[in-house]
C-alpha cells in the first residue's frame, strides 16, 4: 500500500490534490467528460473540503476542520471525518451516505459508491484513545453500493467488494484463499458490482 491514505504518506500540495481529484472525476465518470462538468460532481466538493479539513485537523485546528466537514456534509451528503486519511485520486461516485470514520486510512485510486461505510463497530467496543477503530483500505480497491466495512480490519490492495456486503474481518490480497460467509461477507477481486 503506497497511498497517502493506507501506507507511507506522499505529501503533495492540497490544491494539486484537489485538482487531481477533479481530473479523476473526468477520467472515471462518463457523465462528466470535461473539468467544467466535473465541477458539478457533488462528491468532489465534499472530498475537496475534506482535503482542507484534514490538513487543519493535523495542525490542531479541530473546530475549523469540523466546520468544513459540516459544510462538506451539507454539500455532498457524505460524512468524512477530518482525521481520516484518504489517498490520492479517490473517486466517490454518487457519494450520498458515504461515511468514513476518524481512524480510517484509504489508499490511492480507491473507488467508493454511495452508501459505503468505513466505520467502527460501535462505542461500546471503543478501545483506548489513539487506537485504530476503523478500516485500512489498500490501493486500487473498489467498494460497492451500501457496503459496510467495520472495525480495525485491513482490506488488501486490489480487492473488489460487492454491493451491500458486510465486512468484519481482514481481506487478503486477491487470489489468496479465504473462507467468506456469502450471506454476511463477500469480496470478489475480478468483479465490480456497484
Amino acid at each position: 500500500m503506497n497511498g497517502s491514505g493506507a501506507g507511507t504518506p506522499r505529501r503533495i500540495g492540497v490544491l494539486r490534490q484537489i485538482r487531481e481529484d477533479l481530473d479523476t472525476v473526468v477520467a472515471r465518470d462518463p457523465s462528466r467528460p470535461r473539468r467544467r462538468d466535473a465541477l458539478l460532481h457533488s462528491p468532489w466538493h465534499g472530498l475537496a473540503l475534506h482535503r482542507i479539513a484534514h490538513r487543519l485537523h493535523l495542525r490542531g485546528h479541530r473546530f475549523a476542520a469540523g466546520l468544513l466537514t459540516l459544510a462538506g456534509r451539507l454539500l455532498s451528503g457524505m460524512e468524512l471525518h477530518p482525521g481520516a486519511r484518504i489517498g490520492r485520486r479517490a473517486f466517490i461516485d454518487h457519494g450520498f451516505g458515504v461515511v468514513i470514520g476518524e481512524t480510517a486510512r484509504v489508499g490511492d485510486d480507491v473507488t467508493l459508491y454511495h452508501g459505503v461505510t468505513l466505520g467502527s463497530r460501535g462505542w461500546s467496543r471503543a478501545p483506548e484513545p489513539g487506537v485504530r477503530r476503523h478500516p485500512v483500505v489498500g490501493d486500487d480497491v473498489l467498494i460497492g453500493v451500501g457496503a459496510s466495512v467495520l472495525g480495525p480490519v485491513t482490506i488488501a490492495s486490489g480487492n473488489r467488494i460487492r454491493a451491500h456486503s458486510l465486512i468484519l474481518r481482514d481481506l487478503p490480497a486477491p487470489g489468496r484463499a479465504i473462507r467468506i460467509d456469502p450471506v454476511r461477507e463477500a469480496a470478489h477481486p475480478a468483479r465490480s458490482s456497484a
